[in-house]
């Protein structure tokens, strides 16, 4: 079995560092972003298990760079390197830290410690290769409407679309949603999101390997959807994406660029859904519907 790690390394000079995940995320790499808050920069590395793979992806991240330089996409030189799995696996911990949603949760790395109170509950979560710790916009502001419904008695049920490390249905089943389902399109992310259930000790919800366009869910519905996945998927399998939904239930669109949101808004109150807000968290928006 192979150890090693294909990697190439992207120091991102846009300014909005975001802009540069969201690239990497179009072209469905794996990829970390590390933020060096003293210089201020972000670097993001591409990684791929073998170099043939890697070779294939310095050529996709080129012309990709070349295409989304009129949106303010700038980076340094390309480098590519290798690295031992178990090398990255302790190198990405010095950028993660604790992140506070509410009085009732926090989100905390395995390595750091929480000072425990009462009533709080405290997620640990580490990602490693799939996407969700808390720290990107669109997943923090899931996880504060997940938070923030909880309180609602009409709100039980939960499905969390493209559920990455888990962090959204370890934070449901946290707070007391119930049932709980989640899915992934990703075979990785869902053995990730597998391992941070355990080590939350969650019972109960068991992670699947799905895809958006297809998924039926429960047939009773869900009060609580969260699609935390890229705006042309929500717009793609946005007539199956609204049936998870029950009457009178919401929905949670994330992952997407302000400029692509008011489209994305328009898509789905067209298919019965109001607008109740919107958040704009940096270049990204996130909005919360309800099914009419």
């Amino acid at each position: 079995m192979n150890d090693m790690l294909y990697c190439i390394k992207i120091t991102d000079e846009s300014g909005d560092f975001n802009l540069v995940a969201e690239m990497l995320a179009a072209l469905e790499l794996d990829f970390s972003s590390w933020e060096d808050r003293e210089n201020p920069r972000v670097i993001h590395t591409v990684y791929a298990q073998d170099p043939e793979s890697a070779a294939a992806n310095l050529e996709r991240l080129r012309s990709a760079i070349r295409e989304w330089e009129a949106l303010g996409v700038k980076v340094g030189a390309l480098e590519t390197f290798e690295m031992k799995k178990e090398d990255w696996a302790e190198a990405w911990k010095k950028y993660f830290h604790l992140i506070p949603i509410s009085d009732r949760l926090i989100i905390k790395p395995s390595w750091l410690e929480c000072e425990e109170k009462p009533g709080r509950k405290v997620l640990e979560i580490d990602p490693g290769m799939a996407f969700g710790t808390g720290q990107h916009a669109t997943t923090f502001y899931c996880l504060e409407v997940i938070d923030r419904l909880s309180t609602d008695p009409e709100v039980k049920s939960l499905l969390d679309a493209g559920c990455g490390s888990g962090i959204l249905s370890i934070a449901g089943a946290l707070l007391g949603y119930s049932p709980v389902d989640c899915f992934d399109n990703d075979p990785e992310a869902v053995e990730v999101c597998r391992e941070n259930l355990e080590r939350n000790r969650i019972t109960g919800v068991t992670p699947t390997v799905g895809d958006a366009a297809v998924y039926a869910g429960r047939p009773e519905k869900y009060d609580l959807v969260c699609a935390n996945i890229l705006a042309h998927l929500l717009l793609a399998f946005r007539e199956n994406i609204v049936t998870w939904v029950r009457p009178g239930g919401y929905l949670t669109l994330a992952g997407i660029l302000t400029g692509e949101f008011d489209a994305l808004s328009k898509a789905f109150q067209q298919l019965g859904f109001r607008e109740l807000e919107r958040r704009t968290l940096r270049e990204w928006t996130s909005g919360l519907f309800r099914k009419e």
